[in-house]
């Protein structure tokens, strides 16, 4: 499949190599006969293709993100591919400044204060805000299923009962922005003290904002107040930031409760590491 995305878009390559931290869609950085380096991105499905297609079309021009080179809609054997430009620099870590951090929130908001185009029609990214407690309780009790098999009965009951008492507190929905859903350290690229820009989209909705602070805190924000702050300061020169205190407890939980699913579906042998962190999370939640 591969050598056929290759063909695809006639690339003369002098080296490829296969991007680690992707999880769903399989991505190549391919170093070309002029030096230039590029992407090639084979999303897992074609609607995660569509979803990345249509995100790429709306962000342009509004947030800092690659250049999407070409694209092929693939064929039956391929969902598609992506050919995309180098952001330069690498994946965020906690060691950055809270210059970055800064930077980071103001590119979150920038892409929060996107709202569904109303000129376009999508069939990729879906809008869930009007039915937003719908799709959240829709995506925890989809992974519970998988979670049930892992988890001791006891635990199970508990995850769900907790789920329960926790989403009647939430407060009314943000929105709808566009919601990255991924939103992490491995998908924010810093050039030493500038932000590149954001990466992949194959999880992308229309909805609350409330979802997307997740993965980032527990990555990044909760590592050190300083760079909390200064990305608490980033976001508001954009946008007015939500409440996090009041919501970030029910989606931390749910993100571990959730992750422990992903990781059944995926494999817990591959996953292993992954699946332990987040049973510790959860058991500190219930225990």
């Amino acid at each position: 499949m591969l050598n056929r995305v290759i063909q695809q878009f006639g690339l003369q390559i002098v080296s490829i190599n296969e991007v680690e931290d992707s999880f769903s869609s399989t991505v190549y950085k391919c170093t070309l006969s002029n030096s230039e380096n590029v992407f090639l991105k084979i999303p897992f499905s074609k609607l995660k293709y569509q979803r990345e297609l249509e995100a790429y079309e709306i962000l342009k021009g509004r947030v800092s993100i690659p250049v999407m080179l070409d694209y092929w809609s693939g064929d039956v054997e391929c969902a598609g591919a992506f050919l995309l430009s180098e952001l330069k620099g690498k994946p965020l870590t906690s060691k950055a400044t809270p210059t970055v951090a800064y930077q980071v929130g103001v590119l979150h908001a920038e892409m929060h204060f996107t709202r569904p185009p109303a000129n376009k029609v999508l069939t990729g990214i879906k809008n869930e805000f009007t039915n937003w407690s719908n799709f959240v309780e829709h995506q925890f009790y989809s992974f519970a299923e998988d979670v049930k098999d892992i988890l001791d009965e006891q635990l199970f009951e508990k995850s769900i009962e907790k789920f329960e008492k926790m989403k009647q507190q939430l407060p009314s929905p943000d929105g709808p922005s566009f919601v990255h859903m991924d939103f992490r350290p491995a998908n924010i690229i810093v050039d030493n003290d500038t932000v590149s820009g954001i990466i992949d989209f194959e999880s992308v909705r229309f909805g609350s904002t409330e979802i997307d602070f997740t993965k980032l805190y527990r990555d990044f924000l909760s590592v050190d107040v300083n760079l909390y702050n200064a990305y608490q300061e980033g976001y508001n020169s954009i946008k007015p930031l939500i409440d996090l205190e009041n919501v970030l407890p029910f989606y931390r939980f749910t993100d571990a409760f959730n992750s422990i699913g992903w990781c059944k579906r995926r494999g817990i042998e591959k996953n292993a590491l992954f699946l332990e962190e987040n049973l510790a999370r959860l058991k500190k939640w219930l225990l």
